[in-house]
């Protein structure tokens, strides 16, 4: 397993991290095969996007704000509950394939970690089975 290290420097922010991904698949040397990777917080997640567009990432949070107003009458009482569901929402994981050594993805897909309660110091874990060749 490969881990990630993401520095978040907002409280809500979406980070383009397909290279990081792509290199650790690349390190495996798996050709065929399946990539996770995994978010172990509660307040963030992962998700595949488009990753061409900068105002996508910015489009997903200005919605995500609009669905989970961080001004709720919330019961948790750090103060973050809208990060808590904003990640539920988003999920936690993404399974991609891989092909040929490398990540199989759409034109315009990239692997996005998505911050809910930064500034953080996160972690992304990456692991990568199959065939080796």
């Amino acid at each position: 397993m490969t881990v990630l290290e993401v520095r978040t420097r907002g409280r809500e922010e979406v980070s383009d991290i397909t290279a990081d991904v792509a290199a650790a698949v690349a390190r495996s040397g798996v050709k065929d095969g399946l990539c996770l990777v995994s978010v172990p917080h509660t307040t963030a997640g992962v998700t595949i996007n488009e990753n061409a567009d900068p105002d996508v990432k910015t489009d997903i949070l200005s919605a995500l704000k609009h669905v989970v107003p961080a001004s709720l009458p919330f019961r948790h009482g750090e103060g973050n509950s809208d990060a808590h569901v904003k990640a539920s929402l988003v999920g936690s994981s993404a399974t991609l394939i891989v092909e040929e050594g490398k990540l199989r993805l759409g034109t315009w897909q990239g692997v996005c970690f998505c911050e809910f309660d930064g500034p953080r110091r996160r972690q992304v874990w990456v692991k990568v089975w199959g065939e080796k060749g």
